[in-house]
């Protein structure tokens, strides 16, 4: 819950009552930052999700860098991913924190997950880019 005065909290509901408060959680600017960015990759996988029931043949996949990956380390344009495949990298989910629609600057890192919209195609295309070059 987010207050006009600027405080912020995480408000628990009774699970057997959906009316009824458990707890609150006065949360500091820092926790409440982090908190959004922990919810904020599964909310956008989930709009992603509902976009591409409404548009047939558009797909959202995540997709991780691995370890042996030519770009780990590199910036995201140096993949060209967009000019290759049609493909568009979304976003890029790293340690928990979502970094929603990175720049070609933006440094790819092992352990990182890429979240891509297009079509089966060039998401898969998208896939064997990331893992082999």
């Amino acid at each position: 819950m987010s207050h006009r005065t600027g405080r912020r909290d995480l408000v628990i509901y009774d699970k057997e009552d959906p009316d009824a408060v458990c707890q609150t959680v006065k949360l500091n600017d820092e926790e409440a930052d982090a908190l959004a960015e922990l919810l904020g990759a599964p909310r956008i996988v989930a709009r992603l999700n509902q976009l591409h029931q409404q548009v047939e043949g558009l797909v959202s996949v995540q997709l991780p860098i691995p370890d042996g990956s030519p770009y780990a380390g590199r910036p995201m344009g140096d993949a060209r991913v967009r000019t290759r495949t049609s493909a568009s990298i979304v976003a890029v989910v790293r340690g928990g924190q979502v970094f929603a629609s990175p720049g070609p600057e933006f440094p790819f890192a092992a352990g990182d997950v890429v979240v891509v919209v297009g079509s089966e195609e060039s998401t898969a295309e998208v896939a064997d880019i990331l893992a082999n070059g």
